[in-house]
Formats: structure tokens, C-alpha cells, sequence
């Protein structure tokens, strides 16, 4: 059974920073593309951003490049998102996707987690 856990949400302040992290089992880790998402309330989930499963290319939404960074640790099944700089509008919960291949299309995501919250206060 694949298991995708998110954790490292929580309550910052504007220009703050948090770092979440996604911890994997029960698929081969090494071999997915692993992404982040967003979704406020009443809002649809969109990208923010993705690994290759060799960790050789990352992509991010512009809305938040030059501010988050994604990055894994195949040998721990983990991936991380680092926030720096965060913004009020920033404020989501935050979920961790893996699939074959690699992009930005919510509907080709095979495995989600249960997502964890970010408030930044203004």
C-alpha cells in the first residue's frame, strides 16, 4: 500500500520561512517523479512544483520561483520543500503527488497525501 505523508505545515509570519517534508513507502521511490500542490479553500489544486526521480531537473510554478526549492533523499523515500520568503497568499494546504514521468498535470499524479496546512499571517 503506498503511503505518502506529508509534515512541517504550520503558522508563519509574511517573509518567514517553513520546510516541508513528504515521507514515502510502499512504491520504489527512486523511480517516481515526486511534486508539490496547493489548494485553498473553495480553490482548485495547482502546481507548485516537481522533481525527477533522479533529482536532475526541478520545475516550479512562477509564482513561487526563486522562492521554493524543492529537493529529495532517495535513500530515506523523503522529499522536501523549502519555503523562504513566504507570502499571505502563500497560505494553502500544502500535498505531495508521485507518478511516472514528469510535469506539472495534477490528473496524471498516481499517489497523494493527506496534505498539511500553511498559514502565513500578515
Amino acid at each position: 500500500q503506498v503511503q505518502l505523508v506529508e509534515s512541517g505545515g504550520g503558522l508563519v509570519q509574511a517573509g518567514g520561512s517553513l520546510r516541508l517534508s513528504c515521507a514515502a513507502s510502499g512504491l520504489t521511490f527512486s523511480r517516481y517523479s515526486m511534486a508539490w500542490f496547493r489548494q485553498c479553500p473553495g480553490k482548485e489544486r495547482t502546481f507548485v512544483g516537481v522533481i525527477r526521480w533522479t533529482g536532475s531537473n526541478t520545475d516550479y510554478a512562477d509564482s513561487v520561483k526563486g522562492r521554493f526549492t524543492i529537493s529529495r533523499n532517495n535513500a530515506k523515500n523523503t522529499v522536501y520543500l523549502q519555503m523562504n520568503s513566504l507570502k499571505p497568499e502563500d497560505t494553502a494546504v500544502y500535498y505531495c503527488a508521485a507518478r511516472y514521468g514528469y510535469g506539472d498535470d495534477t490528473n496524471k499524479y498516481d499517489y497523494w497525501g493527506q496534505g498539511t496546512q500553511v498559514t502565513v499571517s500578515s
